[in-house]
């Protein structure tokens, strides 16, 4: 009966409470709603907490609060501070949130304060700026209320520090343990397990308490925190790390502390720009400059500061524009295993497989200043593992890569006292944001600068300040996506050059990941349309791009990235196009002189074209790098280098005179036995000229005994003791082609013929009179009577060119119809490529060899092999088509996820580019093996 009598009173005196105050908000005529938050399921704060909604209502502002039982704040708590809980707040003209409104949410004609997200113009957010603009609402953004200076006035800064420094450390007692290590930090559970800030603060106290004790495992080593900037995130941040037994050290000494630093405490170093950004041109660190003009500086964070760093906690902020502290290619340097002398081994315990364990980005900025966390994490999954091959595991604390935790609203895990916070900043700019009218003209309107400058949107339109997003979003080539036919939405546009030989892996290939979209373009349209019948949603097109070069280019304007799979003269053209229209290009040939000579114009015009991605080159480079660097960051030195590169038919295809078929351009392998040739033999330089003599002298290859095997150099081997990075040591450099045993013997005939010429021939005009292959021969030979017999005309040709075997065998003497292409190297190329096809349930063979000289620091000496055999699938695709499509296809995607980002004309000669690649194609089961020999 007592409780019943006190609920009434208590009911009595709250609607005495709620009839005084009406009279004052009828008197004021203000009125603001607190909405409920939505946006997450663990979003428990608000912008106002009850002492600041008790202060307004005492200045006369009705504020309805919308009811919420996940709310931090009960709404007991908001009613007796004189609020009206109620669900309609559609009577308010001012609506405050925490995070973004649902779209059907919105209520036009309203004035909306919440971090939208929307300033740097971020797709996932730009639909519920539409909104905003078509339901006439004018936006203010948390984020933007800032003073004259630039410095923002109102944020949840703090706390977002204190959440997201105890969840990293809890996380990283848990990656520590999935790695072997038990640690002290095992005692600290997740922010939002603590009733307060204060709760987390002594476990983490007890946390150190037994660091100071020295219960840290030894086999980890020294920790190191980077905390990245001073503003109300890392001073948070740092809060709690102070309650750990700390030493701060400077940028400068985080190297000397990693190898020699104390295991009873942690080292912390706090970094600001200076430390890290300097010009491009000069070097040097100007805070007006670069605040103006943040493109002319770079970042060397991920080279002087990540890789001394244990635990790098952000807490930045990144615009559009600025260097990036890691970007994706950085991620891959940092993130494989090291070979470093601070990172400790301990005799039954596992070593760390790299420095850097965790990242707290609490900056949660995708894409942003830590480029490859490209999506937040959650209070319900905070963690993710993410390698250096973009793999993410948010389900193991085991694997390779760096702990994760970037939750995008961190705050909330301690919602009141961060909502205490929030509000007691907030309070102070209420009394002119709740002025607002968002029906009246902005113009009309009189705030003072914060607010101001914090109006995103206004009466359907952006505000001034804020055309630029707009400008982004055009930038960005956002667009409403569109759904393709058996695949998911497509935004990353690629364009295919070529359908021949080796297009069809790297269609497929593309074709698996799901955000691209893909044309194919052939002079051949056949072709073409056969790759897009095959694989639902790729496009073809009919194109010659010698004679369309208007066309080619509107095409290659329209792309993110173009693969030429062209002839490689074409190169040149297309990549000029490129270049131009700002497009990235990949090829799997050589770089050539037309292509290098737009290196700096595709520098500045932010275009990467990538080249000598495919087998030979492409496959070999990756497979010589990743021994060659292994070797030197062990201390060994390369002393030799000899590979050998072939495509071949199978053995029991091999049924012809140069015991060879094409699986690739036949006037290119045909056109390679005419090259020059250069390379070094142990210590010597030696040249082989061009015309024929490459085919003299064959080199017997006996690495695969069960095959007989033939190898001649290939083009300048000497460079690359330069771009392998070889250094003075190497005696040996030398980079060939195999084929069969008998190849160069039976190309011979045909070169001393003149059928390998490459300048035009008057009897091969194609407007001329008909001739048959035993004509041309003739002809060729000087003969006039072509009515020779055939035996005659054998035994000429064993006087003239030593043998007649090889063009009898060929059909070269019989009275076949030439096809005419002004060259005899085109015309033959034409001839051999349909005389020497493969048939349909053939395959062919690529064959790579490595033989690498090593010398330890021991001075004992290593001869290793490395053997790259792929078979082609009979009615699949060919091993050729294989070993060139899929890397140059690894390729393009690296450049369309931002992994390659170099500019310029590049080669893959970097850790960054290679070793992703190499792991890709082992995924595709393109695996090499390696032996060994040791000399003494």
């Amino acid at each position: 009966m007592m409780r019943l009598l006190q609920s009434r009173a208590a009911a009595c005196c709250t609607k005495e409470t709620i009839t005084k105050s009406f009279s004052r908000w009828r008197h004021h005529g203000r009125v603001i709603a607190i909405r409920r938050e939505d946006q997450s399921v663990w979003e428990r704060r608000a912008a106002l907490g009850p002492s600041h909604v008790q202060k307004l209502v005492k200045q006369g502002v009705k504020v309805i609060v919308q009811p919420s039982n996940r709310r931090a704040y009960p709404m007991q708590a908001y009613l007796q501070a004189g609020a009206i809980i109620q669900e309609d707040i559609s009577e308010a003209s001012v609506i405050f949130g925490v995070k973004q409104v649902p779209i059907d949410a919105l209520i036009p004609g309203k004035t909306y304060c919440f971090f939208s997200h929307t300033i740097k113009a971020q797709e996932s957010n730009m639909p519920l700026l539409d909104a905003i603009l078509e339901k006439k609402i004018r936006l203010i953004d948390y984020e933007r209320i800032i003073d004259e200076r630039g410095a923002r006035q109102v944020a949840f800064g703090k706390y977002a520090g204190v959440a997201g420094m105890v969840n990293i450390l809890h996380g990283l007692g848990l990656r520590l343990l999935a790695l072997g290590h038990h640690t002290p930090f095992m005692h600290i559970g997740p922010a939002h397990n603590y009733r307060n800030s204060s709760m987390a603060r002594q476990a983490i106290r007890d946390c150190g308490y037994e660091i100071a004790l020295g219960m840290m495992p030894k086999s980890i080593g020294p920790l190191t925190f980077v905390f990245t900037g001073s503003g109300n995130v890392s001073q948070g941040a740092q809060e709690v790390f102070q309650e750990l037994p700390i030493e701060y050290v400077p940028p400068e000494m985080l190297r000397k502390v990693a190898e020699h630093g104390s295991q009873n405490k942690l080292y912390g170093c706090e970094v600001s720009r200076s430390d890290h950004l300097e010009r491009r041109e000069g070097g040097g660190f100007d805070a007006k400059e670069y605040d103006e003009f943040p493109e002319r500086y770079i970042s060397t964070f991920s080279q002087k500061i990540a890789p001394y760093a244990s635990v790098i906690v952000n807490g930045i902020y990144w615009a559009v524009g600025s260097p990036k502290l890691i970007s994706i290619p950085d991620a891959k340097n940092l993130l494989r295993p090291a070979n470093t002398p601070w990172l400790p081994t301990s005799k039954g315990s596992p070593s760390l497989p790299h420095r850097m364990l965790a990242i707290c980005d609490i900056s949660a900025d995708p894409g942003g200043s830590i480029e490859f966390m490209n999506e937040c994490t959650t209070i319900d999954t905070p963690f993710c593992l993410y390698d250096a091959d973009r793999n993410k595991d948010t389900k193991s604390f085991k694997g390779p890569g760096v702990l994760v935790c970037s939750i995008d609203n961190m705050p909330t895990q301690i919602p009141r006292e961060a909502t205490d916070m929030f509000g007691e900043l907030l309070t102070p700019f209420v009394s002119d944001i709740i002025k607002s009218d968002a029906k009246k003209p902005l113009e009309e309107e009189n705030f003072a600068y914060p607010i101001k400058s914090a109006i995103i949107a206004s009466n359907g339109k952006l505000t001034d300040n804020y055309q630029y997003i707009q400008e982004l979003r055009e930038a960005n080539n956002y667009r409403s996506r569109h759904k393709i036919e058996g695949r998911s939405d497509a935004d990353k546009k690629v364009l295919v050059l070529g359908a021949g030989m080796v297009s069809a892996p790297l269609v497929e290939w593309l074709h698996r990941e799901k955000d691209v979209s893909i044309t194919v373009c052939s002079q051949v349209k056949e072709e073409a349309d056969r790759l897009a019948n095959q694989y639902a949603g790729v496009d073809s097109l009919y194109l010659n791009v010698t004679e369309s070069t208007d066309h080619l280019q509107e095409l290659c304007g329209k792309a993110d990235v173009v693969v030429s799979l062209l002839p490689y003269s074409l190169h040149g053209m297309v990549a000029k196009y490129c270049v131009a229209e700002k497009t990235h290009m990949v090829t799997a040939s050589y770089v050539n002189d037309e292509i290098s000579a737009l290196h700096d114009e595709a520098r500045r015009n932010g275009v990467t074209i990538m080249n000598e991605v495919g087998l030979d080159p492409g496959i070999d480079h990756f497979l010589a790098l990743e021994c060659i660097h292994e070797v030197q960051e062990k201390g060994g030195v390369v002393e030799s280098f000899v590979s050998f590169c072939g495509g071949l038919p199978a053995p029991e295809h091999s049924d012809n005179a140069l015991r060879y078929k094409f699986s690739w351009s036949p006037r290119g392998v045909l056109l390679n036995t005419l090259s020059a040739a250069k390379y070094l033999s142990k210590g010597q330089i030696v040249e082989i000229s061009g015309g024929g003599d490459l085919m003299s002298n064959p080199k017997s290859l006996d690495f695969l005994p069960g095959f007989a095997l033939e190898g001649f150099p290939n083009r300048d081997s000497t460079k690359y003791a330069e771009l392998y990075g070889l250094g003075r040591d190497i005696h040996t450099c030398l980079r060939g082609t195999i084929r069969y045993k008998g190849f160069s013997e039976s190309i011979q005939p045909m070169q001393l013929l003149g059928l390998i010429d490459p300048e035009p021939h008057s009897l091969l005009h194609p407007s001329g009179p008909d001739l048959t292959w035993r004509q041309l021969v003739i002809h060729m030979l000087g003969l006039v009577d072509t009515s020779i017999f055939y035996e005659n005309l054998k035994q000429k040709l064993v006087e003239r060119i030593g043998d007649a075997d090889c063009l009898e065998s060929l059909g070269l003497l019989d009275e076949t119809p030439v096809v005419k292409l002004n060259t005899p190297l085109d015309t033959l190329s034409h001839y051999l490529a349909n005389r020497l096809a493969f048939e349909r349930n053939e395959r062919d063979l690529v064959i790579l060899r490595h033989e690498v000289g090593i010398r330890w620091q021991d001075g004992r000496r290593e001869e290793r092999g490395i053997n790259f055999v792929v078979y082609g699938q009979p009615h699949g695709h060919s091993a050729m088509a294989m070993t060139v499509g899929k890397p140059a296809a690894i390729a393009a995607k690296m450049i369309l996820d931002g992994e390659i980002q170099e500019r310029g004309v590049v080669l893959p000669f970097t850790p960054d580019i290679y070793r992703p690649m190499l792991q890709r194609l082992r995924a595709e089961g393109l695996t090499a093996t390696e032996t060994t020999k040791w000399i003494q």
